[in-house]
């Protein structure tokens, strides 16, 4: 007897939690390429990412946003807007709580939406304390909660199989050979953005973005990339050019090493530093230059 095969299952999974909760590694680890920046400090994360993870008999669109905050600032609030465009358009969310400092503060936002948790960093923590965060999830009617280390592996494919088991059964979005609808520059800025962070304290990589004003493809040459850094102060751009320019090479070679590895290519990297005037304020800068116009595109 012919047995038959599972319906194809496909849809939108919002990734949603608070700062450092560890959700672009979580993207990472499920689409298994390294398309989301991942750094120490939290609020690394400014755009909706979206990964897409193919299988036989599923297509499972992944949107990595930004942490849950109180806006304080324009770009804040537009950050929080990305996440509540990723909820919008979700058919399942994925819940990612820091379980070496977990907040259970937004299990509303699951209320009456197909959802699931995923408590994260359970390898930095003793087992008995992932109890009460579990109990907590319980009370708030979630029973779908997987203990997970995004960092080591453990526990992912469950929680993979459990989120994919709630999509609806629909064909697929894209091509199964795509892992992301963003160009090849928006990886660039943000690859970019990454070696900031990693590589300056607390104030300037908040105060940073990055935009690729010219990316060529050159036969038998490398790439040429060009991109500015916007940054919020002169002092600001000081700081980042560093002493006879030692500061931003050093951020050069290491976003350059990245953007190789990233593309498979060899590219050659000019990097320039603009100030403008208090741009996280700055609505309509905002706009154009870090998430495009429309806010997102």
């Amino acid at each position: 007897m012919h047995k038959e095969s599972p319906p194809f299952r496909s849809g939108y999974i919002a990734i949603i939690g608070r700062p450092n909760a560890g959700k672009s590694t979580i993207l990472n680890r499920l689409i298994g390429h390294r398309i989301a920046i991942v750094t120490p400090k939290p609020q690394t994360t400014r755009h909706r990412i979206l990964g897409i993870l193919n299988g036989p008999d599923y297509q499972a669109l992944l949107l990595d946003t930004p942490g849950i905050l109180d806006p304080k600032y324009a770009l804040q609030r537009l950050m929080k807007e990305e996440i509540e465009r990723a909820l919008n358009d979700a058919d399942v969310v994925l819940m990612v709580i820091d379980a070496t400092a977990p907040v259970c503060d937004d299990l509303s936002l699951l209320r009456g939406r197909p959802a699931v948790v995923a408590l994260n960093k359970i390898d930095a923590v003793p087992r008995q304390n992932l109890l009460p965060v579990a109990q907590a999830c319980a009370n708030a009617g979630l029973d779908k909660v997987y203990m997970i280390s995004a960092l080591t592996g453990d526990g992912v494919d469950d929680l993979k199989n459990g989120v994919i088991g709630l999509l609806p059964e629909a064909p697929p979005f894209y091509p199964p050979d795509m892992v992301s609808e963003r160009p090849e520059r928006f990886f660039v800025a943000e690859l970019i953005r990454e070696a900031i962070f990693n590589r300056y304290g607390a104030e300037i990589p908040y105060s940073t973005t990055v935009q690729v004003e010219e990316f060529r493809e050159r036969p038998n040459r490398k790439d040429y990339i060009r991109a500015v850094i916007y940054v919020e102060k002169e002092s600001q751009k000081s700081i980042l050019i560093g002493e006879g320019g030692r500061s931003l090479k050093k951020v050069g070679e290491i976003a350059r090493e990245a953007i190789e590895q990233f593309l498979g290519r060899p590219v050659y990297l000019e990097l320039w530093v603009k100030v403008a005037k208090g741009w996280r304020q700055n609505e309509g800068f905002i706009r154009q230059n870090v998430y495009g116009s429309p806010l997102g595109g």
